[in-house]
């Protein structure tokens, strides 16, 4: 399903590795909308993470699909040398503004457990036509690590007002940078575009037009979600 010869590019991130750039992902991307539409009803709200929407599983075949075009084209820029373990799921962002809980209103980490010599990697591939549902956009703490562990943790455990009246931070997608981060760098949205980067880098999708939010493959914001723990590449 995998495009062999897709098109590459790099967006810098200043003091980390860059975001990799893959377009024409897919052979057929219409296949995969498709096949997001004909399970529409196994989506499912997720219990183990902050995603504000549905998300579906993919199979461990399609992902070992999805790993080899991290392996040829993105694993080395990213500094890493192995792949240990991966999966991958559709999603689709469905929460208005006013829905969102602290920690969704923040910029995140992808931080699983893993040990100092891994890393852990991530890919979105945007599978929608309206470019305006939003990319990716990077971010870099403004605070020290204490602060910034303070708000993530209260993200946790408050109710959007007290987070809002005890940070600043106000309930609704960030798109740009706060009191606690600035913003490095942003990919636009484009159908049938795969990105990958290190999932250490605080990051967000970047929703300005939560208007445009559906709860539809065929018009919502679907995007194919990876995640790859790999050994570190030798310094």
């Amino acid at each position: 399903m995998f495009n062999p010869q897709p098109k590459l590019s790099t967006v810098a991130i200043p003091g980390r590795a860059p975001c990799v750039v893959v377009d024409d992902a897919l052979l057929e991307p219409q296949r995969l909308r498709d096949y997001a539409r004909e399970r529409r009803a196994e989506f499912s709200w997720p219990t183990h993470n902050a995603y504000p929407g549905r998300e579906l599983r993919m199979p461990d075949g399609f992902s070992a699909q999805l790993d080899d075009v991290f392996r040829q084209h993105a694993r080395t820029l990213l500094g890493a040398r192995r792949t240990l373990a991966l999966y991958s799921r559709l999603s689709m962002v469905t929460l208005r503004p006013e829905q969102l809980q602290p920690g969704q209103s923040v910029c995140h980490q992808d931080r699983l457990l893993v040990a100092p010599e891994q890393l852990i990697a991530a890919s979105v591939l945007y599978l929608f036509d309206d470019p305006r549902l939003g990319g990716t956009s990077f971010y870099a703490p403004t605070r020290s690590p204490a602060e910034v562990g303070q708000l993530m943790g209260d993200a946790g455990r408050m109710d959007p007002a007290s987070f809002q009246a005890r940070h600043g931070v106000a309930q609704g997608y960030m798109t740009t940078g706060n009191a606690y981060f600035a913003a490095l760098a942003s990919v636009p949205a484009k159908f049938n575009r795969l990105i990958f980067y290190d999932a250490s880098i605080f990051h967000s999708g970047q929703i300005d037009h939560p208007e445009l939010l559906r709860d539809d493959p065929e018009t919502g914001r679907l995007t194919l979600n990876g995640f790859f723990t790999c050994s570190r590449a030798a310094a």
